[in-house]
């Protein structure tokens, strides 16, 4: 496996003995601006963004040389559904021409030793999780959405299926906008804090706003998971890519990934 510690574009993070696992961030690719954040090319994984397909592959080998297995993306629908993935998308995302696609999810487990489970943000939450004992990881796609539906709950229960304990899981709240950033209508804050209050914030100019970290977190604590965070704001760090900052100025931008692997 590669040593993440050496590498541009990776943010690695610790979920135990057996497990790889870092998160992207916009540098350390071919692509050019609006997908670059810098003078550098942008280590866009996402498609669907204009970005060329051609461009995204060879982001996708670049990341799928950091991690040092082949790395599979679902198309992610704001939804809470989890496909699990084994020996037969190994092979296929390990082939010269790999699928676009898993399939329509927006939560990826698998207990198959060198498949590399990748989920896209550009704002949302992306979460890893990883029980190292029972061998089995996963990720999921935390918009408001996805906070609203459960899908961490549901990606949980994925893992529990094939074996984890919840006292045993190890998870990563990764990069997204932060509540101080995210600003949506008061209706919008109230809806969704009903349902996770931990998601309740007011931004740093005093309008309502969401904190879908602090809400993933919370969801993870209820089911007996203490999760580590990692503490960037996607909105605020120049070297990520923000949907919302790509917006105000008019334009698009790509997606960084979380990713994690069995070795």
């Amino acid at each position: 496996m590669s040593d993440t510690r050496t590498l541009a574009g990776v943010h690695p993070v610790d979920l135990g003995d057996g497990v790889h696992a870092f998160f992207t961030t916009a540098t350390g690719g071919v692509s050019p601006a609006p997908w670059s954040t810098s003078g550098s090319g942008g280590l866009n994984l996402g498609l669907n963004v204009s970005d060329s397909a051609e461009r995204v592959a060879v982001n996708r080998s670049l990341a799928a040389e950091r991690l040092g297995a082949p790395v599979a993306f679902a198309t992610q629908v704001h939804g809470d559904r989890v496909l699990e993935l084994g020996p037969a998308e190994r092979t296929r995302w390990a082939a010269r021409r790999a699928p676009a696609s898993a399939g329509e999810a927006d939560a990826l487990v698998t207990a198959e030793r060198g498949l590399g489970l990748g989920v896209l943000v550009a704002d949302c939450v992306p979460v890893l999780l990883a029980d190292p004992g029972a061998r089995v990881v996963g990720v999921a796609h935390a918009g408001r959405n996805g906070v609203l539906s459960g899908v961490v709950h549901r990606a949980m229960d994925a893992l529990v299926a094939r074996g984890a304990d919840p006292a045993r899981v190890r998870a990563v709240v990764g990069p997204a906008v932060c509540g101080r950033c995210y600003e949506v209508p008061a209706t919008m804050r109230d809806e969704v804090a009903a349902a996770v209050p931990a998601t309740f914030a007011t931004t740093r100019e005093g309008t309502p706003g969401l904190d879908l970290p602090s809400g993933v977190v919370a969801q993870l604590a209820a089911r007996g998971v203490e999760a580590m965070r990692v503490e960037r704001c996607t909105l605020e760090d120049p070297d990520l890519f923000s949907h919302r900052r790509a917006s105000a100025a008019g334009t698009t931008t790509g997606r960084q990934a979380g990713i994690i692997a069995l070795i």
